[in-house]
């Protein structure tokens, strides 16, 4: 499983990790697996409490792990967010920031935490062929800070197509 690092948004401080690694793949079914993993000082981190596995509305407000796939050179991509509650969104996009939401299956969001380090893995189905893909996470501490792969000038902004950073054939 290839990884990546996240950058933080110079906008938004975290004196709280020292950083944040993603591994994305294609598991044997043909779902996309992500695994996050932050590292730090994670007891500073405000995650929510585990809850019963469901779809969900504004995870994005807390402490969240997103993924957005697009197929290349497709004008519309999805949006998926990963709560350590155990919830989950969806999203389709006909074009930038025009949402529908998207039923998919329980994501099996799974974490482990320790003293430094905590870790979000998930599985969602995705389409065949090559793939552009966005990878970040919202962390709220005593603030909320932004980490993708690529940020784009100006303020965090995870549906800008330079934070689909990565090809994934």
């Amino acid at each position: 499983m290839p990884s990546a690092a996240l950058e933080r948004h110079p906008d938004s401080p975290c004196a709280a990790l020292r950083g944040i690694e993603v591994a994305v793949s294609r598991g044997a079914d043909g779902k996309l697996e992500v695994a996050y993993v932050l590292e730090g000082e994670i007891d500073r981190l405000r995650i929510p409490p585990r809850r019963a596995a469901r779809a969900a509305e504004r995870l994005w407000q807390h402490t969240c792990c997103e993924l957005f796939v697009v197929r290349d050179g497709a004008p519309g991509y999805r949006e998926f967010n990963f709560s350590p509650s155990g919830e989950w969104a969806a999203y389709a996009f006909a074009r930038y920031r025009e949402a529908a939401p998207l039923s998919i299956p329980d994501p099996r969001i799974a974490v482990k935490r320790d003293a430094g380090r905590f870790e979000l893995t998930a599985a969602i189905p995705v389409d065949a062929g090559k793939l552009r893909i966005g990878l970040s996470v919202v962390v709220e501490a005593d603030e909320i800070s932004y980490w993708a792969l690529r940020h784009p000038p100006g303020k965090p902004d995870f549906h800008h197509r330079d934070a689909f950073a990565l090809t994934l054939e």
